[in-house]
């Protein structure tokens, strides 16, 4: 039975309550009402662009939509490099229950089909406190549906683009790579990384806190394709030279080599290979050896490669005739106390004689005629000491002393090759001189349809005399007979140029050079070759640069479908005389 209470005798319920205090508790609530409505005034309307950016950093994503990255084409729309849909798998470590024995076998079957260790695999979910950690980037686009189809909690993966290159190492050091984040980091990848990589577009979404898209919200940009490009290179040409020359550096047991071809009548550049190369869709364990584009970054000295040249600047300033008598008696010559000497005593020559068989003193009396300023002036005007024009990264520009600072004993070496330095695809680039009647024309890794320009070195008449001068050091009797081939008319020259190793020569290493064009009365293209550190008993440009140069030629020509101007096969000596140093 409840007790009644008696409001009349109970001290606390009969005291009088003071009118304040209602109205106190009453005015309170009514302000609380006044704060919480004020409040909301200010988050719903003053203050609302703050707050609904402040929602947005917790909620409101962009995501990138990548662009498909342009493709690298050859002369002839072959693909060079192109991109494939790629799955980049990603993951939230917390939401990942790696204590579920279902779930651990699932993640070894992920690891499995990522080609990971499941302890590197394990490593990387295992930190529970990150909400994103990348596993692994660009896997196979069929692989990537397979993860998906094991429908693990907290592993997910994002769409990317990944570059293929179909022609491997052949072509590496022309077309390059790209990072993991599809930007060009060598060859074409990176000198045309603007035009091939396009523009990303965007959408903004709203996440929730697994990451996943609760709607989208705005307005979508497309993302703008890369542009195509299309290179000047022949890419069976391309894999033709880095065969061959992969060939010779191994046979020779060299350490390196390159190869470069250009069309003599365009400047294209249909070939640049070097070896050792990479397979640029697999770059583990790469090394700088492997890397290195030699053809158009290292520098060399070149040899008897450089005696054409200074032939025929003395040609072009009429100090000598192709028939002019030059004395090579005894095969020893000083000049200001440094002896200079030749393979064998050529007694009395013609300057033809000179460069049929590469006489170091002959080229020497014939540079003795000349000024130190005017072998400098057709040195330059040819390219050398100058950085090559050309749209690729790294190239080089050599080592072409001013005139001012030359001793005759300098001037003398220079005319033969030594005391200068010219990457080999200078060499060959200075070699469109004599091609291309006296003009050294620009060269390009672009596909071109217009005619070059080109600036005039020589005259027409001495080009086409040195022209025969070439094809006479690849003939009978001279230094490059192995160069020879069955169908095309040849000319060119050997060196054999002995490797600097800081102030002097390092005994018993040399490079092979080789540089001429064909067919002789029309050249069509110019190729060049250097073989670095041959040391399997032959080291003369002649007998190890010759063969490549010879095997490339003929190649080329019959893929260009230029007409043979041969009708035998040339009688190439089996001991072939050994050119000079």
């Amino acid at each position: 039975m409840s007790r009644s209470v008696r409001y009349a005798t109970s001290p606390l319920l009969a005291s009088k309550t003071p009118v304040w205090r209602s109205k106190f508790i009453v005015a309170m609530i009514a302000f609380g009402f006044l704060g919480l409505a004020g409040r909301a005034l200010y988050v719903q309307v003053v203050g609302n662009d703050f707050f609904q950016c402040q929602g947005e950093v917790r909620f409101a994503r962009t995501l990138e939509l990548p662009a498909n990255r342009g493709r690298i084409l050859d002369r002839n729309g072959l693909i060079l490099a192109s991109s494939v849909p790629a799955a980049s798998i990603w993951g939230i470590p917390e939401d990942i229950d790696r204590d579920d024995p279902e779930v651990r076998a699932k993640l070894q079957q992920i690891a499995k089909l990522l080609e990971m260790p499941f302890a590197e695999f394990e490593k990387k979910i295992e930190n529970e406190d990150k909400t994103f950690v990348w596993i692994k980037r660009q896997v196979d686009w069929d692989i990537g549906q397979k993860i998906a189809a094991q429908g693990v909690k907290g592993i997910y993966q994002r769409k990317e683009y990944k570059r293929q290159y179909p022609e491997g190492e052949s072509a590496a050091h022309v077309v390059g790579f790209t990072n993991v984040e599809d930007r060009g980091q060598e060859g074409m990848e990176l000198a045309f990384n603007d035009e091939l990589a396009g523009k990303p577009g965007s959408r903004r979404v709203i996440k929730d806190r697994l990451g996943r898209v609760v709607e989208g919200v705005g307005e979508q940009i497309p993302p703008v394709d890369g542009k195509d490009i299309q290179l000047s290179v022949d890419s069976k040409v391309q894999f033709f030279a880095y065969q061959k020359l992969r060939d010779a550096v191994t046979a020779n047991k060299a350490k390196a080599g390159s190869v470069v071809v250009l069309d003599a009548v365009t400047g294209e550049l249909l070939a640049l290979a070097n070896y050792p190369s990479y397979d640029p869709g697999h770059r583990g364990n790469l090394t700088g050896e492997q890397l290195r584009n030699r053809a158009l970054t290292d520098t060399f000295e070149p040899g008897s490669t450089m005696k054409p040249i200074t032939i025929a600047t003395a040609l072009e300033l009429g100090r000598v005739k192709p028939s002019t008598l030059i004395d090579t008696n005894p095969g020893r010559y000083t000049v200001t106390g440094s002896t200079i000497t030749d393979t064998s005593n050529h007694g009395l020559l013609t300057v033809e004689g000179v460069i049929q068989k590469s006489s170091n003193i002959g080229a020497t009396k014939v540079s003795q005629r000349l000024s130190a300023q005017e072998m400098w002036d057709h040195f330059s005007a040819l390219g050398f000491g100058q950085k090559p024009q050309i749209q690729f990264p790294g190239a080089v520009s050599g080592r072409l002393r001013p005139w001012k600072s030359w001793r005759p004993i300098e001037q003398a070496t220079m005319s033969y090759g030594y005391g200068l330095s010219a990457s080999l695809f200078q060499m060959a680039r200075s070699y469109t001189a004599f091609a291309h009647d006296g003009s050294v024309i620009p060269a390009t890794i672009l596909k071109s349809t217009g005619a070059p320009v080109g600036t005039r070195v020589f005259s027409a008449e001495n080009a086409a005399e040195v022209r025969h001068m070439l094809w006479l050091a690849a003939g009978p009797g001279g230094t490059g007979q192995k160069a020879q081939t069955v169908s095309y008319s040849v000319g060119g020259k050997s060196g054999t140029a002995r490797k600097q190793v800081g102030r002097g020569y390092a005994a018993g290493k040399y490079r092979a050079w080789f540089t001429g064009m064909a067919p002789i009365e029309k050249p069509r293209i110019i190729v060049a070759v250097m073989v670095d550190e041959p040391s399997a008993g032959s080291y003369y440009g002649g007998t190890v640069a010759g063969p490549v140069f010879s095997e490339v030629v003929q190649q080329t020509l019959r893929l260009m479908g230029v007409q043979p101007d041969l009708s035998v096969k040339p009688q190439i000596v089996a001991d072939p005389v050994q050119e000079s140093l």
